[in-house]
């Protein structure tokens, strides 16, 4: 707890930089850094810093930076890499910068309503707000660690609580997108004839793998990741078992990671019509030199990317003339058709992986039209005995 002698004088004192070291609660080294005017006036300064920093309690030393990364370091080994990866990427980018040295203690929720006028007020590199979805990401990632704060005993509630998540009046809810079986039929007939003809003109077999891949989706509602992830060797019993997943925007590269959550391990009947796409393709690519069941399904020695699967899905839709969906809306696709032929909702949430059943019902239970149908007839048939 040096004492340093410095350039300047103040009424005739010498000028002292007093530095106190200490360790935080999380185990890191940490400073203190005060200026003095006098030797005597250094060495009180010093004395009271010391006793400051006894007799404060842990959680009153703690800055919202300290939780943040307290919170990542914690949080390496319960969650996907690519799920904290994004968190990580949220609280450096837009909570962090805005708290800086922030006690935790000293949150308060006006403190908080500023964050969130000052997120809404951000704007893209294309001088356009941000997402709503997207600002409700942040706000779920910044909730995450306050929730953290209170388990951990830092702080007795969530203060971000009071204020919710962002919302706007204005928003429109959009229908769900997803493809019918006649529209699929004529988007994967677009991706066929290309991959025909990349054959025929090139010899090359790349553009199948794309072929395949949204067979994959359409029939099994796989993640695009899980897909990305699919072996020869995931394959028995006609049934794919899903056990990985692989993440594309993590430093370093590609990572396999177990799938989204616990329920995402399973196993997946193949339909016949898939069952054909995937005998097809593994008889194509069995001919090549140096070929293995431990091969990617999809791309062989490297799975896609994803950028290139976003490319094929635009030009397949437009050669079809059909509109555009996401990719993870041949995942709806795949459920929307199920649900919409009275499959059991429980085993809809058992294909698609979800880790819990009202998330399935809360997304796709308007695609039951016909149970009202039902009801009605159900009821229509009784007759009063007069």
């Amino acid at each position: 707890m040096p004492i340093y002698k410095t350039g300047g004088k103040k009424d005739g004192l010498q000028k002292y930089r007093v530095r106190v070291n200490y360790v935080d609660s999380f185990g890191a080294y940490k400073q203190i850094e005060r200026v003095a005017y006098g030797k005597d006036a250094a060495k009180e300064l010093e004395s009271r810093l010391v006793r400051d920093l006894n007799n404060e309690d842990v959680s009153m030393k703690i800055t919202v930076t300290d939780l943040c990364n307290e919170y990542i370091r914690v949080k390496r080994n319960e969650v996907r890499e690519s799920t904290l990866d994004k968190q990580v990427k949220h609280l450096n980018k837009y909570v962090i910068p805005f708290f800086n040295s922030t006690r935790l203690s000293k949150l308060t929720v006006p403190q908080l309503q500023r964050w969130k006028t000052h997120i809404e007020d951000l704007r893209t590199t294309k001088q356009e707000p941000l997402s709503l979805s997207y600002k409700q990401k942040l706000f779920s990632a910044f909730r995450s660690v306050l929730n953290y704060a209170v388990k951990m005993e830092y702080i007795d509630k969530n203060p971000l609580s009071k204020l919710g998540n962002f919302k706007d009046a204005n928003a429109v809810k959009h229908d769900m997108d997803f493809y019918t079986v006649d529209e699929f039929l004529k988007f994967i007939a677009a991706a066929r004839e290309q991959a025909e003809q990349s054959e025929q003109a090139f010899g090359s077999l790349y553009e199948w793998n794309f072929y395949v891949f949204f067979n994959v989706a359409f029939y099994t509602g796989m993640r695009k990741g899980e897909i990305n992830a699919l072996k020869w060797t995931d394959i028995s019993d006609n049934t794919i078992h899903v056990t990985r997943s692989i993440a594309q925007k993590l430093k370093g590269g590609d990572r396999e990671t177990p799938p989204k959550n616990k329920s995402s391990v399973r196993d997946i009947q193949i339909p016949l019509p898939l069952k054909n796409v995937l005998t097809e393709h593994y008889n194509r690519l069995k001919m090549l030199d140096g070929f293995s069941d431990d091969r990617w399904i999809c791309g062989g020695v490297k799975c896609l990317r994803d950028s290139t699967i976003e490319k094929r899905n635009q030009k397949y839709a437009s050669a079809a003339g059909l509109k555009k969906i996401r990719i993870h809306d041949f995942r709806h696709s795949h459920a929307s058709l199920l649900a919409n032929n009275g499959i059991n909702i429980q085993e809809i949430a058992r294909r698609l992986g979800h880790s819990d059943i009202k998330m399935t019902w809360n997304t796709y239970s308007h695609l039951y039209p016909k149970e009202e149908e039902r009801a009605l007839t159900v009821l229509n048939k009784i007759r009063a005995k007069i």
